[in-house]
């Protein structure tokens, strides 16, 4: 590795980060990313943006990065999606804007993912344990996608009247075909890893605990023949494009939708999170979330308004 490489290296790996664990494999060119999101396991605004922090330094640092691999450590939950208690008080705040920023920036992760691969990077995610709403969107597009049997995923949106808006028709619909999306979304139920499997959501299933064996063979399997799994990958989602405009039309829609959401929604969104809280096991902090998620809110808007935060809408 060159001296400049290794700096750059040095940069991603030491930014102080509050919710992600990060580990490098310089064999593979590989960086491991362990999310841990306190005090619910879910895409939060700070957790948001420090993943597309270290993103954004992947591409700024072309060759740098050939593989990403995202896990969590969180004992039972991969993530929970959608921040409701913010959506609790966005809605009840009327504050359109702030629901808006949070879905684009939802988006934003998502199309960095959906165009890694023309990046030259290849990505790989590990489930163990519940993924819900958001936290399933995120995995569709990734290139490898493995589930260790215990998991269950689904997009349980539609229970209080809203709908998973960061991507899943789009990718469901891609890899799975519109009935199946139909299904799943309309639906609000959960699936077991095998029923995923089956549907072509997940490429891989593994007994629980066998998950970090998977990530290693999936590594040592690609990486020899990494260029042409990438060109091949490219060319895959030439094939079906999906576009950040679509994305985007998609996240006004389920903003304005939130904005109707009446106070039996709200109520059951707030009983969800504190579910999530305990479940997550830090039911110490439950008292304490809405402050954290204004203090969340207000760090969000002072980075919009001084642009300290950089984002990849255009691939």
């Amino acid at each position: 590795m060159s001296a400049s490489a290794a700096a750059r290296l040095t940069a991603l790996m030491t930014r102080p980060y509050k919710y992600l664990r990060l580990e490098w494999n310089d064999e593979l060119a590989a960086l491991r990313v362990r999310t841990y999101v306190k005090p619910i396991q879910c895409y939060s605004l700070a957790g948001l943006t420090e993943m597309q922090r270290v993103l954004d330094d992947i591409a700024s640092s072309p060759g740098l990065v050939r593989h990403l691999v995202l896990s969590s450590d969180v004992t039972g939950v991969f993530n929970f999606g959608g921040d409701l208690s913010l959506f609790v008080l966005l809605i009840r705040a009327r504050d359109l804007d702030s629901l808006r920023m949070y879905g684009r920036r939802c988006i934003d992760m998502v199309w960095w993912l959906e165009n890694a691969s023309n990046r030259g990077v290849h990505t790989t995610v590990l489930v163990q344990g519940d993924t819900l709403g958001g936290g399933l969107e995120s995995v569709m597009p990734f290139h490898k996608v493995i589930f260790e049997r215990s998991a269950q995923a689904g997009f349980p949106e539609v229970l209080f009247n809203l709908f998973p808006g960061m991507g899943a028709w789009n990718f469901v619909i891609r890899k799975a075909g519109f009935s199946i999306a139909n299904e799943m979304i309309l639906s609000g139920r959960l699936y077991t890893a095998e029923q995923l499997y089956r549907r072509h959501l997940v490429d891989v299933v593994v007994d629980d605990g066998d998950g970090e064996a998977a990530i290693e063979t999936v590594l040592n399997t690609v990486h020899p023949r990494l260029r042409g799994t990438l060109a091949a990958l490219e060319a895959r989602r030439l094939a079906m494009p999906i576009t950040y405009e679509m994305l985007l039309a998609i996240v006004d829609q389920w903003t304005e939708c939130a904005l109707t959401l009446g106070d039996r929604d709200l109520r059951l969104m707030e009983r969800l999170a504190r579910a999530q809280v305990r479940k997550a096991g830090d039911a110490s902090r439950e008292g304490a979330v809405a402050e954290i998620k204004r203090l969340e809110l207000d760090t969000a808007w002072d980075e919009e308004r001084t642009g300290i935060t950089e984002w990849s809408a255009l691939g």
